[in-house]
């Protein structure tokens, strides 16, 4: 098994999400009173009494961007929490939210679903495994983890 990085959103990205966000609307600042929103920024939980920011982030845009990929129907956006301000990023390399069931979405290089994967916390190896099996697969470039919940992006993990 390899080694797998869960890459947060970049700082540039952060700044411009916290003016406005991927579906054009300005960023709203709130005290997070209770606690518990997942971190993009961060790949943590916020605590009590954290500024955050609840923007709507296009993850495969983005990426596409970056690589010249054009994911058409599939450059979806959603809802993702951020820290209001800068933050100093993940505090280690564990993966983070892999406490609960997760989909391990796989994607081409041309930005196109390949398939996906059920993670549960009672898997044999684990999210490792899952990114072992994605990556076995010379199509696939990335894989993003999801909440089953909502469906909403977590974190990406690149081909090593």
């Amino acid at each position: 098994m390899s080694t797998y990085t869960a890459r947060p959103l970049e700082p540039a990205v952060l700044k411009e999400l916290r003016a406005t966000d991927d579906a054009g609307e300005r960023t709203v600042p709130v005290t997070d009173e209770e606690g518990g929103a997942p971190l993009r920024c961060c790949l943590r939980r916020s605590a009590p009494g954290e500024h955050i920011a609840l923007v709507s982030y296009a993850p495969l845009r983005r990426w596409a961007a970056e690589t010249g990929a054009a994911p058409g129907p599939y450059d979806e956006q959603g809802p993702v929490f951020i820290h209001a301000d800068d933050c100093s990023g993940p505090d280690g390399d564990a993966l983070p939210f892999t406490n609960s069931h997760r989909v391990v979405r796989r994607y081409s290089a041309d930005g196109r679903i390949l398939g996906g994967r059920l993670v549960t916390d009672r898997d044999p190896g684990g999210f490792g495994g899952a990114f072992d099996e994605a990556f076995t697969d010379p199509e696939v470039a990335l894989v993003h983890v999801r909440a089953v919940e909502y469906g909403c992006f977590l974190y990406e993990v690149r081909r090593p």
